[in-house]
């Protein structure tokens, strides 16, 4: 019987349920490889890009022109993209050092948490269309529009990865955008307008929901026939467009494994992935190690819960938003309770906290 991913690791979290790994429909050899596999690296685990260079590319605002029919929701996503910007220059120049502040949840704060998440403050203030903003670091709504006619209620996290941006490490922004019409409390993740992931590593890119899909967006290249008239280049250009996610994968990203000495059935599904070779990609930073869905066209990432490993993730500020991109691409999504989309779970407190599987439709193969 075949299930989805997010089904998969909805089976493994609850131990009562007969869980039996049955052999891949993916094999191991090259040559059973769907077209999807065939682009192994010389190590014939690793997937190398196979994208090729273009003779021209779109710069944000010809892209948002053409796939962004509302005006309001092409203004936050280019506020959102220049804020992105100020971060990426600002991690390019700042040192990571303890702040010597604590953010609402005890956490010590970093020097770089406290710029990324100022900066997205500054922006939202500044932005004419942006009502209301809520941060991962001091989660509460509050209002940003003094003339009262902004559209949208903004959530973030300034800078997802805090414990291994110090190892220089990729890390991210992640940005959902609620309508007025719903705001965020009582709202749901399907409610958005759209959501932005930003990915801080050798090069920004960012990934934004559109009306027909997931475009990529990247910062600051200069490829032939990206030059203004006046000899500069464009800030942001489309760097991949209409992004799909493949149903079958053959990568893997197991957040909190701790969890697997609780659940039975989530170690057997780890083993199940290890079994049919499947590669594992895993930084412990969830930006990177989503994001690469996008890059590779594939991929499951799963963040099940124990008794001793409660939930983590912010269904407002993490799950939400890269759930809104991943189903745009042809993904799924899984509350890993239920088993039903993480777009569908009501949004309760500004806090409030989720397990998560996401990715690729068809990670596996079970059997009751």
């Amino acid at each position: 019987m075949h299930f989805s991913s997010p089904l998969l690791l909805l089976a493994a979290l609850n131990p009562a349920a007969a869980f039996s790994p049955t052999r891949s429909a993916f094999g191991t050899r090259r040559a059973s490889l769907s077209p999807l596999y065939g682009e192994y690296g010389a190590s014939s685990t690793s997937f190398y890009t196979t994208t090729e260079k273009q003779s021209s590319y779109l710069s944000s605002d010809e892209l948002l022109a053409a796939k962004c029919s509302d005006p309001k929701v092409r203004r936050v996503i280019v506020d959102m993209l220049d804020v992105c910007a100020e971060i990426t220059d600002a991690l390019r120049t700042s040192l990571v050092t303890v702040e010597g502040t604590e953010n609402d949840f005890g956490d010590t704060q970093l020097s770089v948490d406290v710029i990324a998440d100022e900066l997205m403050w500054d922006a939202c203030k500044a932005s004419p269309v942006i009502r209301e903003g809520a941060s991962e670091e001091d989660p509460e709504v509050r209002n940003t529009d003094e003339g009262g006619e902004g559209e949208f209620t903004v959530c973030w996290d300034p800078l997802d990865g805090s414990s291994i941006v110090d190892n220089n490490w990729a890390v991210g922004t992640i940005v959902g955008v609620w309508p007025k019409s719903t705001g965020l409390i009582g709202a749901t993740g399907r409610d958005q307008s759209t959501a932005l992931v930003a990915l801080y590593g050798p090069r920004t890119t960012v990934l934004v929901g559109l009306d027909d899909g997931t475009y990529e967006f990247t910062y600051g290249c200069t490829p032939d026939g990206c030059m203004l008239e006046d000899g500069s280049f464009y800030p942001w250009i489309c760097s991949r467009k209409k992004i799909t996610i493949a149903e079958e994968c053959k990568i893997f990203s197991p957040a909190n494994l701790r969890a697997a000495q609780d659940v039975p059935g989530y170690k057997k599904l780890v083993d199940h992935y290890l079994e049919n070779r499947y590669t594992l990609r895993y930084s412990g930073g969830l930006v990177p190690d989503i994001f690469q869905q996008f890059t590779k066209g594939q991929g499951v990432f799963s963040n099940p819960t124990s008794p001793s490993s409660p939930a983590k993730l912010r269904l407002a500020f993490e799950a939400a938003p890269f759930g809104l991109l991943v189903e745009k691409s042809g993904g799924k999504t899984s509350d890993a309770i239920t088993g039903g989309s993480i777009l569908d779970v009501q949004i309760n407190s500004v806090d409030q906290r989720t397990p998560l599987s996401i990715g690729s439709a068809r990670g596996g193969e079970r059997v009751n």
